[in-house]
């Protein structure tokens, strides 16, 4: 892919330099296969593929978690949270925490441990703040995510955690590759245009790499889109993020959101156009236990 592409002028500003840098970048680790991301924990790594292996038992997974005491406390956070752990009967073991979760749900914690680790990596000091706001954004989505798949009954509540943590993923990509071009960023309008055209293949690259479901795959890769696929009648996990982003982003103002759930497709095909604003009241503390229990 890079072959196609023309160095830039002398006199071209610095920062379309960047982007050209940038996408120039881009193009060659989509197409040479080498989309990863520096500094991500190789525990997350590790325990991500033994979980796609479906014969990978809670003993195998006890001994990897086990020499990894931050994130096995993190396994134990979770297991007790009000969402995943109705019953309230405190959970203090690491083996009792991996059973009661499963693996979509061991996957969002170690997920999300390794999006803290990698927000506090030295190398990533200058993007800290924008690396924090989409963390934020993710940990809001995947709790919402969680409320809808579970109100809606047609997907699974914890596999819809999982990619609404990783619905980010592509965009936290790239600003970390932008961060060797710094220029960029006093063009923000370049950036976003990058963002927009490159953070779906991207994320489909790297969730690939990492063995990711396909249908989590496509989720990620597709969700920004789903409002825009009008045609469709089928929900998908797609919408479910899609519709979680919206509730995420407009849930203090009820009166909008309800004008703009009448004519959203996702809302739609989840069923979900009316009914909201009761479900953002009864779910108000779940999703405050969630988000607490992704984002330490």
């Amino acid at each position: 892919m890079s072959a196609s592409y023309v160095a830039p002028a002398a006199d071209t500003p610095p920062a379309s330099k960047a982007a050209f840098n940038l996408v120039r970048d881009l193009a060659e680790a989509l197409s040479g296969g080498t989309v990863e991301l520096p500094s991500y924990p190789k525990v997350a790594l590790r325990l991500q593929k033994l979980l796609a292996d479906d014969s990978t038992d809670a003993d195998r997974l006890v001994r990897v978690l086990g020499a990894e005491p931050v994130l096995a406390a993190r396994m134990t956070t979770m297991a007790n949270s009000a969402a995943l752990n109705p019953s309230g009967r405190k959970v203090s073991d690491l083996r009792t925490a991996i059973v009661l979760l499963g693996h979509d749900s061991l996957r969002t914690t170690a997920s999300a441990f390794a999006m803290v680790q990698l927000r506090h990596a030295a190398e990533y000091k200058s993007i800290e703040k924008p690396m924090g706001v989409l963390w934020r954004e993710s940990v809001a989505r995947a709790a919402m995510s969680f409320v809808v798949a579970r109100h809606n009954g047609r997907f699974s509540p914890d596999t819809a955690m999982l990619a609404g943590i990783l619905s980010g993923i592509g965009k936290l990509y790239l600003l970390t590759k932008a961060s060797k071009y710094p220029e960029l960023f006093a063009d923000e309008a370049s950036y976003q245009q990058i963002v927009r055209d490159w953070h779906a293949s991207v994320a489909q690259a790297l969730l690939e790499s990492w063995e990711t479901a396909p249908e989590i795959v496509a989720a990620v890769r597709d969700w920004s889109n789903a409002a825009g696929e009008e045609d469709r009648t089928v929900a998908s996990l797609a919408d479910v993020l899609s519709m979680a982003d919206l509730l995420v982003t407009y849930s203090d103002q009820p009166e909008f959101l309800q004008g703009l759930l009448e004519g959203y497709a996702p809302a739609g095909r989840l069923g979900l156009v009316a009914g909201c604003a009761q479900l953002l009241a009864d779910s108000a503390a779940e999703l405050v236990a969630l988000r607490d229990a992704l984002a330490t």
